[in-house]
């Protein structure tokens, strides 16, 4: 019987090698690192790792845990309401326990480097107080596992972005999150006439699920994007590439927009393996064609099941 077993064991292998999904079967740790995209080059992206740990369950303690830049690892327990938004330190994990949330209060990475957010829920962030987690003038970010919402009763100006990426980030990678129910998305490049800050960007967007959204699933200006594995379900927006941004979009899923991937002001994108939903890629052509690290892409017919159910606030720690 043991080579029976043997046997079983070597096609359990063939299969899995055969269906990788690398940032989807990676057990949580507090002290993970980044290992997919932009995030993993340039030294990497530690965040806190090795560092001290605190769990906080109010705005004032998260409010002072995430400062300073010592190496710090910062637990989200419970519920933590507000109308603001916290400065996050360098050097540090952000990590959501099993249930918890933050209402009326984002994440800014402002001006420093070597950040993960990790399992963090955030929803109904109000423009005045910004993004649900706006990333500006940093690098070597890892954004994983997070829920970011608002909601669409009320007029576009309530809210601001899920997900800002702006002022000539780079280094980031965005994996296994989910956006959803919210005007605009997500907002890649500050704006048309910031090209010389924005123009060195790059991000990857790997396995996230994005649902139920007007516009910005990203927009995306100047910079150099990867975006691939990822579902886009019943959004009335699709891919932007705008401003000259060059996109290598691989292996996306769509269904219910009738412009998928398309491009303003000169932006451009290499598509392929998508599933666009019976809709077309309307986007010139671009010269980005192999991002500068190693990755691993699931087929089209294989991202939904993979994705949906795995993006999100769903890890344990």
């Amino acid at each position: 019987m043991k080579w029976l077993y043997s046997l079983i064991a070597l096609v359990a292998v063939q299969v899995v090698s055969a269906n990788p999904t690398p940032e989807l079967a990676k057990r949580a740790s507090a002290n993970d690192v980044a290992t997919l995209g932009y995030a993993t080059l340039n030294g990497g992206t530690s965040g806190g790792s090795g560092g001290s740990q605190t769990t906080v369950s109010s705005l004032s303690a998260l409010t002072s845990a995430v400062s300073g830049s010592a190496k710090k690892i910062v637990f989200i327990s419970g519920t933590i309401t507000g109308n603001t938004v916290v400065k996050v330190g360098p050097n540090t994990s952000i990590i959501g326990k099993s249930g918890s949330s933050l209402v009326g209060v984002g994440l800014r990475i402002l001006d420093v480097s070597n950040v993960i957010v990790r399992n963090v829920k955030i929803s109904k962030v109000l423009a005045d107080a910004g993004d649900a987690i706006a990333v500006q003038n940093s690098h070597q970010v890892w954004i994983d596992h997070v829920d970011l919402s608002s909601d669409r009763d009320h007029d576009k100006v309530r809210y601001d972005g899920l997900l800002d990426l702006t002022h000539g980030v780079t280094g980031i990678t965005v994996t296994n999150s989910k956006l959803y129910t919210h005007w605009k998305a997500s907002l890649i490049g500050h704006s048309d006439n910031n090209g010389a800050e924005d123009t060195p960007i790059t991000v990857t967007l790997a396995s996230n699920y994005w649902y139920n959204l007007n516009s910005r699933t990203p927009s995306f200006r100047f910079g150099h994007g990867h975006i691939f594995n990822n579902v886009f379900d019943n959004n009335s927006d699709g891919i932007n590439t705008r401003d000259g941004a060059q996109l290598l979009v691989e292996n996306n899923v769509w269904t219910g927009t009738s412009k998928p991937l398309y491009s303003t002001d000169g932006g451009f994108a290499v598509a392929t393996g998508n599933d666009f939903g019976g809709a077309s890629n309307t986007a010139p052509t671009g010269s980005f064609t192999s991002p500068p690290y190693s990755y691993s892409k699931l087929a089209a017919s294989a991202v939904r099941s993979a994705v949906v159910g795995s993006a999100g606030q769903t890890l344990s720690f």
